[in-house]
């Protein structure tokens, strides 16, 4: 298993330094000129060339990338255009909410969608199946953001039993839950309602498979088959694909900041690129890349453990 971990790992690092290589160039190559956005259109012409040179982009893309990478390792993620303040200060006030939302969304989507997914299986073609698909389906349907709004509608505006904008306080645990009920909602319903289509007909195949039949066979109980023999067997795929959704949500969870007015790392990034500042939005996606290779890394681990036979 330590091979297998230490392989899954060293793995992870090519990945990550290629992804952050395109983040590297793609950001350089927008239109505009970063030191003229951050003076403004009626900076002067020395101003902007010594505000080119303290940033360095006077330099070859080579060095600057060579410095870009230097700074990464000592933690070092450069200072924004627009405030003057230290990226990585920004980063660290903004992820614990970004963190906060996505967690809970992807133990929301996991704790909804499995079962909803095995008890589909078990009813198939008849009405709790049903239900369950035309539940799934809608919320597959329904956009991230859209879906938002209406529960925002619902819980804020007409019930006015949660809040419809805002964080909370962090130090405060009652009020930062009450804060993150709607926008981690949010993005758990749309990822259970995919986890529930894929659990059920996964679990639908794997019934019929001969190992089942035996376990039936020898006087197993139901609840043993399912949870020792067929759940197991089919937890490789739902794993998958609760992976990719956990990716999906890093994405999602921008519009949803953007939509609950909550602070995070989607919020920022959006800022940054209205304010073209390049410097906080190139650190900003390097941030989502490492979330991004962490939960690819994290589904590995988690197939060695399932399977035996992956690690081996």
């Amino acid at each position: 298993m330590t091979r297998y971990l230490v392989g899954r790992m060293l793995l992870a690092v090519p990945i990550f330094l290629g992804v952050v290589t395109i983040v590297f160039v793609v950001v350089r190559i927008l239109p505009g000129d970063p030191a003229q956005v951050a003076l403004g259109d009626y900076a002067s012409r020395d101003a902007v060339e010594a505000l080119r040179q303290r940033l360095g982009l006077d330099r070859p893309i080579p060095f600057q990338y060579g410095s870009y990478l230097a700074g990464l390792v000592r933690g070092d993620l450069g200072t924004s255009l627009i405030t003057g303040a230290p990226v990585r200060d920004e980063i660290a006030h903004n992820l614990p909410y970004t963190l906060q939302l996505t967690v809970l969304a992807m133990i929301v989507g996991a704790l909804i969608g499995v079962p909803v997914g095995v008890v589909n299986a078990l009813t198939r073609n008849r009405l709790p199946d049903s239900i369950g698909r035309v539940l799934s389906l809608l919320g597959l349907s329904v956009p991230a953001y859209y879906l938002g709004i209406l529960l925002i509608l619902l819980f804020a505006i007409e019930l006015r039993a949660l809040p419809a904008v805002g964080a909370g306080d962090l130090t405060d645990l009652a009020d930062s839950v009450r804060h993150l009920i709607l926008p981690a909602g949010t993005l758990g319903l749309v990822m259970a309602a995919a986890v529930a289509r894929f659990t059920r007909s996964t679990v639908l195949n794997t019934l019929g498979q001969d190992f089942v039949r035996t376990a039936r066979a020898k006087g197993l109980p139901a609840p043993a088959v399912m949870a020792r023999h067929t759940l197991r067997a089919a937890l490789i795929p739902i794993v998958s694909l609760a992976g990719l959704w956990s990716i999906a949500l890093i994405g999602d969870s921008v519009t949803t900041e953007i939509v609950f007015a909550r602070p995070g790392l989607g919020s920022m990034m959006v800022g940054t690129m209205l304010q073209r500042d390049y410097t906080s939005l190139q650190s900003v996606m390097v941030v989502y890349t490492a979330f991004v290779v962490l939960i690819n890394l994290a589904t590995d681990v988690a197939y060695g453990f399932i399977d035996p036979r992956i690690r081996y």
